[in-house]
């Protein structure tokens, strides 16, 4: 692994400021999506949840074709002027902007089926598959070129789930606040304020990500990968690698609960609880637990418990607080709201340190294959993420379609009260599901990963003092 340049200014609050905003520019359009563009295609475009969720799973086979091949190309790219990883945020800010405001076009809305389809299908892969890759990925491998300490790489993971949290209190509180209208004494959204709004978002993306370029310092050289591309053996390589497959399988089901949660919210609260407000309220007191006690937290038990441990009690903790909201039946949204919340807690626990568990799979992956793969193992992680956050749209898309929603039964008691069941019953099974990867499968516990840490600083002290006497002696 290459040195850390000496000249470069120091790691500081600077670095973890710029990289916090990265992630907000990431989800002023990813959170965006996940909340807001099924409701905006079923009661504005008035295309069914089924259809919008297929094209949000089918999405998925094209990235895990443009992921993989961002990730090569970020990780065989020739440093530039501004780093290996940086330029990549400068080019891309724009155009992932444009295609997220695109997916929301009111004024679309009385045009034929097939024209709203078809506007939806090449926006959204426009978006997702092709400008969101291209940013996402250089942005996440990059916090292995920002220091390559590895106290350093958690305070980044840290101030980017703090990003993701301001993202969330941006979006989750304001948009429903602004997008919904009362007809008829329901709240029904507003397709023209939605398209402002996603005007505005986009706006704010483009402002974030550049802060984010102008704050960060890549200190670590990052030289390009020139050896052979063998796509047999890196796939061999990946497929059994154990923490990466624990990884990406707890990433998947995370956000199957988490999504699927946000998801769910923007029709229980309006349809069931007959509040939008209280949509807002519950992402407010979310954000607040997660910036309020899990980003001070979640370090000091990570230190002292580890992360997996953490993560594994913190998910186990959810489930049970909405098991116990589904045996209750709230009829009050503020009890329901307090339940979303304490639950909200742990998932904000995995989010806090999840991003420093990716560098140690990149840690253990290197001890194992003597190769440093940062782009190529964030982009395999990246789209486990983005097939989490698909089959989260298609499982509620799908689910509410089962149960009957339409624009003309939205406000029927069987769906609503069906509606409140899945918006328990999803992170009930999700957040046990990832507790049981993380304890059975996923293999870095606090011993391994301080005793790959140790392994791999001896293997660094060794080629510095190599470096430093070249002339050996051969046999």
């Amino acid at each position: 692994m290459a040195k850390q340049n000496i000249s470069a200014r120091p790691f500081g609050m600077r670095d973890q400021i710029g990289y916090m905003f990265g992630d907000f520019g990431n989800d002023f359009t990813f959170i965006l999506s996940s909340m807001f563009m099924m409701k905006f295609y079923t009661d504005v475009m008035d295309i069914s949840a089924g259809v919008v969720g297929i094209l949000m799973m089918a999405a998925r086979f094209m990235d895990a074709v443009t992921d993989v091949t961002m990730g090569q190309i970020v990780d065989r790219s020739k440093p530039a002027r501004d780093g290996k990883f940086r330029p990549w945020i400068r080019r891309m800010c724009g155009p992932v902007a444009i295609s997220s405001f695109l997916i929301y076009q009111s004024a679309f809305a009385d045009r034929p089926y097939g024209f709203k389809l078809g506007w939806m299908i090449i926006t959204y892969l426009l978006w997702g598959s092709i400008f969101y890759t291209s940013i996402n990925i250089p942005y996440g491998s990059m916090a292995s070129a920002i220091s390559s300490e590895p106290k350093d790489r958690a305070k980044l993971s840290n101030w980017r789930n703090i990003g993701a949290t301001l993202a969330n209190l941006v979006i989750g509180v304001g948009t429903p606040l602004a997008a919904y209208l009362t007809v008829d004494g329901n709240k029904v959204l507003s397709g023209s304020r939605m398209t402002m709004i996603a005007g505005v978002f986009s706006a704010g993306a483009v402002i974030c990500y550049l802060l984010c370029y102008y704050l960060v310092q890549e200190r670590v050289p990052m030289e390009a990968n020139n050896q052979k591309l063998d796509v047999g053996g890196m796939l061999k390589s990946l497929a059994v690698n154990r923490a990466l497959l624990g990884i990406i399988a707890a990433a998947i089901l995370l956000l199957l609960a988490q999504l699927g949660m946000s998801g769910i919210s923007g029709y229980v609260f309006p349809n069931y609880y007959g509040s939008a407000a209280a949509q807002s309220i519950a992402s407010l007191t979310g954000s607040l637990v997660v910036l309020l006690i899990c980003a001070p937290l979640a370090s000091r038990l990570s230190e002292r418990f580890g992360k997996k441990e953490l993560s594994t009690a913190a998910c186990l903790v959810s489930a049970v607080v909405y098991l116990i909201c589904l045996l209750m039946r709230p009829q009050s949204a503020v009890v329901y709201i307090i339940f979303f919340t304490v639950a909200f807690a742990g998932v904000g626990f995995f989010n806090t340190v999840i991003w420093a568990m990716i560098t140690d799979v990149i840690d253990d992956s290197e001890l194992k294959n003597g190769i440093r793969e940062d782009g190529t193992i964030y982009a395999v992680y990246s789209f486990a993420r983005k097939v989490g956050q698909a089959l989260s749209s298609g499982m509620v898309g799908g689910l509410l379609s089962m149960i009957g929603y339409t624009q003309a039964t939205a406000f029927d008691p069987a769906v609503t009260n069906a509606i409140f069941t899945m918006s328990c019953v999803i992170p009930i099974i999700g957040f046990t599901a990832v507790a049981l990867v993380l304890l059975f499968i996923y293999p870095l516990n606090k011993r391994r990963v301080e005793e790959n840490a140790a392994e791999l600083a001896r293997s660094r002290k060794k080629m510095m003092q190599e470096c430093k006497n070249p002339i050996v002696k051969r046999f």
